[in-house]
């Protein structure tokens, strides 16, 4: 279930936020410059002022504005530098299963997956579109 919020928690006068907020008013257009995934693991929120990128289904979000979230040593930092598709799907959080190939889902997960990437188009910007690396023999 998406969300990338740490506090759940919700007194009898509040209404539990819904994980489908509406969009940011302050979202830019989405870019599509050819990003590879070698060029997106330098953007894993290692390296302090530089942006940290997550990609789901190809499409890569500048996420760097909750660096308490997918920074360094933070819970969702598995997914930062990398396109983690088939892992949001299953909703893992181990490494081998951070990868791009989601091909193998089942239909729950693939559910799981598409809801991941329709929160994200609502909270952050598209900096980039991912595309296979090549590699000249």
């Amino acid at each position: 279930m998406p969300s990338d919020s740490t506090s759940t928690s919700t007194t009898s006068e509040e209404q539990p936020k819904s994980i489908m907020q509406p969009a940011r008013a302050d979202l830019l257009p989405p870019k599509d410059d050819p990003f590879t995934l070698e060029e997106l693991k330098k953007y894993d929120g290692t390296v302090e002022g530089k942006p940290i990128y997550v990609s789901i289904k190809g499409d890569v979000f500048e996420v760097t504005h909750r660096s308490d979230v997918y920074g360094a040593g933070k819970s969702y930092n598995i997914f930062a530098g990398t396109d983690g598709s088939k892992g949001l799907g299953m909703s893992s959080l181990k490494a081998e299963h951070a990868v791009p190939d989601y091909s193998g889902l089942d239909e729950k997960d693939m559910k799981t997956l598409n809801d991941w990437h329709a929160f994200f188009l609502k909270r952050y910007n598209i900096e980039r579109k991912l595309i296979p690396d090549v590699r000249v023999l």
